[in-house]
């Protein structure tokens, strides 16, 4: 299930009368409630070791477990990964005319800012931790990304 289905989802919910709505597709379970204007999103994954992850928190939604995508790239001990801190929605420029912060191959310093990730109506800036040269761009623009997802590939120098 895509981040964008969720979001329509609650949307619906929002706009109807409906004051609770639930769906189970494989081991992903989505709970939506609302009592007035509060309005509680649950998100339920099982794993096969029963352990059980619960992101609660009005308005947001997230997703976890078999739709997280794992980069698997050679480690290197000169690659470096830039995570996510956030879960939200990644931006490569800071509006939708304008050119992106950083292109594969750009040579990035400390502090250099490689993306913005929108959470909740804030955006919020996501700075270069080393210098180097970005070597991979790990996540597509405009799309959904998860806490701790890595963003970036960046070659130290």
């Amino acid at each position: 299930m895509d981040y964008n289905l969720i979001k329509k989802l609650v949307k619906i919910v929002e706009q109807s009368e409906i004051t609770e709505f639930s769906v189970q597709e494989g081991d992903l379970k989505i709970k939506i409630s609302k009592n007035g204007r509060k309005q509680i999103v649950n998100t339920v994954v099982e794993q096969q070791s029963n352990e059980h992850r619960y992101a609660t928190q009005p308005a947001q939604v997230s997703i976890s477990g078999s739709e997280n995508k794992i980069v698997e790239e050679t480690k290197s001990s000169n690659l470096h990964e830039v995570l996510s801190p956030i879960v939200g929605t990644f931006y490569r420029s800071p509006s939708p005319d304008s050119a992106s912060y950083v292109q594969v191959g750009d040579a990035v310093s400390e502090g250099s800012i490689l993306c913005i990730v929108e959470a909740m109506k804030l955006m919020n800036e996501i700075e270069c931790e080393v210098s180097g040269k970005i070597v991979k761009i790990l996540v597509e623009n405009a799309t959904a990304v998860e806490y701790n997802q890595p963003l970036f590939l960046i070659e130290k120098s």
